[in-house]
């Protein structure tokens, strides 16, 4: 394996900033996976989903419905609607799932060393009709924190078993 790494600036620049920053080695198209999130997901059924749709962008969804944390798109019929992180509304039964499929050029209209939320480039491609949705079924776990590793171990040791959910 191979690994190439991207060194954010003295000042951190946000996911989208690290990424655009980091373009160069991304290649086309790229996954963009949170760091503190193990998803249990059909990652080649997310490439062949983005694939297909021809946009710039795709973002996995989770029906959450407020459960692990706060809901934040709405999904209707297969494509999203509306995101909004900072102010969600109670029609929004989904949540981004942590896991995205971008190309090069969605991240190419935004200046280099310069700070960017990845949910800034998630709505700004929504607003061009260059967000593909894909919804999985697997939940997320947050493993960011004590509980959250707690709840993994304990999934990955039912998974073991055989006796997953």
């Amino acid at each position: 394996m191979r690994i190439d790494y991207a060194f954010d600036t003295p000042t951190l620049l946000g996911t989208g900033g690290a990424l655009r920053n980091a373009l160069p080695l991304l290649g086309d198209d790229f996954f963009v996976l949170y760091g503190d999130s193990y998803l249990d997901c059909d990652y080649v059924a997310v490439e062949q989903a983005y694939r297909a749709s021809k946009k710039t962008g795709l973002m996995t969804v989770y029906r959450n419905k407020d459960q692990w944390d706060t809901s934040n798109v709405l999904f209707r019929d297969g494509e999203i609607v509306s995101y909004d992180k900072l102010h969600p509304v109670p029609a929004m039964e989904h949540i981004d799932y942590g896991l995205g499929v971008l190309s090069a050029p969605a991240m190419e209209p935004y200046p280099r060393d310069t700070w960017l939320d990845l949910a800034t480039v998630y709505q700004d491609l929504l607003s061009r009709g260059q967000l593909a949705g894909y919804e999985v079924a697997e939940r997320f776990y947050e493993i960011g924190s004590k509980r959250g590793l707690e709840e993994i171990q304990e999934y990955l040791s039912r998974s073991s078993r055989g006796t997953r959910k």
